[in-house]
């Protein structure tokens, strides 16, 4: 049995990852997933009966969510069409014969959903998040990170050979060519590589506000003089716009590698492999599974899931936020959202009182961080509406389920771009309420809960308030750091870039966050190496998220410091699969569970205190080098 003084993730969690059991068609079990697991169960039930007409919403949104849900399981005229729906599409790209005949097109294939290689976006302008701005950014890459295409990263070759294999295989079932499949994969290939030269690790994507770099419109026309910008952006709202945020500017910069003649060929045969992506989940059962080859392969996940439960997380896509409101409101109680509510404005208060009682800021610097703190706004449970548009999701029976799901794709589409110039919306939650996750969006400076993560063993109204604390506690107090934290601490108490620290506290700050990096950086899971800088935005979040968690906990009357720990080490229980964990490791802004645990606890005395870690303990660390932000 392992001493809590020597590994306190494996003390609490070691006997359960001897016997838990990854399913075959997961990359991990445990905590979270755990709870995932029990809800799709529950959903999956649920929609079932209501496919049988069984105990239907009387609701036109879940009414259409049920019609469509019908479509994607009648796995029979699925097989009998095969891949005659996405054939006129395939047709459409393999008919162009230019790169002038695809510019000709690019405002109709944005509007229609269909792809076109163009990464714009609308979101809120880093120095005005009230408004919603044009962001221009870049298309991803085949391999998880720029950083895998070094020639000396041992995984390259692999994962470049697999993904030729599977994506071979897969286009076979659509009927190209062994002669098409290999000019198709040679020209993808290609110009993945010039993506890749060019574009933002997942360590430099990481730092937001080195991300804000606005142009003048006519100043980021002159980056891709090929584009006929004028005409697509007049197409798609109705003028041009007068400035550009480019989030990727190396990408711009080298856009006469993407958009021009010469790079034409190369960019045709990205697009028709972006037709066959797009349909792969719409079409047989066979394809679905070839579709999914590599990133099983990326994940060690044995087996693709099952059609049913596939089928299930396809038709809920459209429909996500109507799903999760009808579970919320079955499973999480008033009573339950009442005492979350006030948890959350306790965790708000006990962090404003730290921060008061701050040692290392200037009154100037933490007056302006109290009053980003007074403002933030709490989400718990569930939106009070749906959006709007989901009033516009309205199934075609006589249309193919491939050519539904592009009608919902315009839906999104339309909407998106509509918000650009307009206030942003701070009612739309960015995941629906049967997601176990919470988040905190620096631009708004919101904290959102949805239902699924309030409950055990994150909270319970049957456990301990130090169990509480120490999962659900935890969670919010990690969220409100992330207003704190290496990329909140750029943003105002309006979600604005600002520079509200006077130099000698950011100074500090700076100081303190790089002992944060130094904790995690060459930490070792599963033959990989942690990047602390990476990481370093989520550690600090974890970091502050337990000292105030548990500063509240010591105000309960059946405070337990043991209870607190012990349950903190659980929620963050993972069990993966080794391909899994390596990848994670690599690329991922979240340290591995289990470091998240070990290399975390030991900053506070606490902990030292509670389980009697001595020097000489796998988990001692001097008094010098426990390290408190917040």
């Amino acid at each position: 049995m392992t001493r809590y003084q020597d590994d306190f993730y494996d003390a609490i969690n070691g006997e359960w990852e001897k016997t838990a059991v990854i399913p075959a068609d997961k990359s991990r079990t445990g905590g979270f997933i755990d709870l995932d697991e029990e809800i799709e169960e529950l959903m999956l039930a649920t929609t079932d009966k209501w496919l049988a007409g069984e105990e239907v919403p009387e609701d036109a949104i879940l009414a259409n969510f049920v019609k469509y849900h019908r479509m994607v399981r009648d796995f029979d005229k699925r097989e009998a069409d095969g891949i005659k729906p996405v054939l006129p599409l395939l047709k459409e790209y393999q008919d162009l014969e230019s790169f002038a005949d695809f510019t000709s097109k690019l405002a109709e294939f944005e509007l229609a959903g269909k792809p076109n290689f163009l990464p714009f976006g609308v979101s809120p302008d880093f120095m005005d998040a009230r408004t919603n701005v044009l962001w221009a950014s870049a298309p991803g890459t085949i391999l998880p990170d720029t950083t895998y295409y070094a020639e000396d990263h041992p995984q390259r070759e692999e994962l470049l050979t697999l993904w030729k294999e599977s994506t071979a295989n897969l286009l076979k079932a659509y009927d190209f060519s062994d002669e098409e499949i290999a000019d198709l994969l040679e020209k993808r290939l290609e110009l993945d590589r010039r993506v890749a030269a060019v574009v933002l690790s997942n360590e430099e994507s990481s730092e937001y506000a080195k991300l804000y770099h606005p142009h003048a419109y006519e100043d980021f026309k002159k980056f891709a003089p090929a584009l006929p910008l004028d005409d697509f952006f007049q197409a798609v709202i109705g003028q041009t716009p007068d400035k550009v945020i480019v989030d990727e500017e190396r990408f711009w910069q080298a856009a006469d590698q993407f958009y021009s003649e010469e790079a034409w060929p190369l960019l045709k045969a990205t697009l028709i492999l972006g037709v066959v992506n797009l349909s792969t989940s719409y079409l047989t059962d066979e394809i679905r599974v070839l579709s999914g080859a590599y990133g099983r392969a990326l994940s060690g996940v044995p087996e693709a899931q099952d059609k049913v439960k596939a089928a299930y997380h396809l038709a809920q896509g459209p429909f996500k936020q109507a799903l999760g409101l009808w579970y919320a409101h079955e499973k999480f109680s008033p009573e339950a959202k009442a005492d979350v509510e006030k948890k959350v404005a306790t965790m708000i208060d006990v962090y404003k009182e730290r921060l008061a009682k701050n040692d290392w800021l200037t009154p100037e610097t933490r007056d302006k961080a109290i009053v980003k703190l007074n403002v933030i706004k709490p989400y718990i449970g569930y939106p009070e509406e749906l959006p709007e548009r989901y009033k516009d999701k309205v199934v075609d029976e006589t249309a193919s389920l491939f050519e539904n799901a592009l009608a919902f794709a315009r839906v999104e589409i339309k909407h998106s771009w509509s918000e650009w110039n307009q206030p942003v919306d701070y009612k739309e939650w960015g995941m629906p309420a049967h997601m176990v996750n919470a988040y905190y969006n620096p631009q708004k400076n919101l904290i959102v809960f949805p239902a699924a993560i309030l409950q055990a063993p994150f909270y319970d109204l049957h456990q301990s308030s130090s169990a509480n604390y120490g999962g659900i506690g935890a969670v919010i107090a990690h969220e409100i750091s992330h207003a704190f934290d290496t990329n909140g601490a750029s943003f105002d108490e309006n979600g604005s870039l600002k520079d509200w620290w006077t130099k000698n506290d950011y100074a500090a700050f700076k100081e303190k966050t790089q002992k944060v990096i130094d904790q995690f950086d060459g930490q070792e899971s599963y033959g990989a190496r942690i990047n602390g800088k990476l990481t370093v935005s989520e550690n600090v979040a974890d970091l502050g998220g337990i000292a105030a968690a548990l500063e509240a906990a010591k105000r309960e009357p059946d405070f337990s410091a043991e209870e607190f720990f012990h349950n903190f080490a659980r929620i963050w229980r993972m069990k993966g699969r080794p391909e899994l964990m390596k990848l994670m490791a690599s690329v991922d802004v979240h340290a591995p569970a289990k470091l998240r645990v070990n290399v975390q606890v030991p900053n506070f005395d606490d902990f030292f205190t509670t389980y009697d870690v001595q020097e000489g303990d796998g988990m001692w660390r001097s008094p010098e080098d426990r390290v408190i932000i917040w």
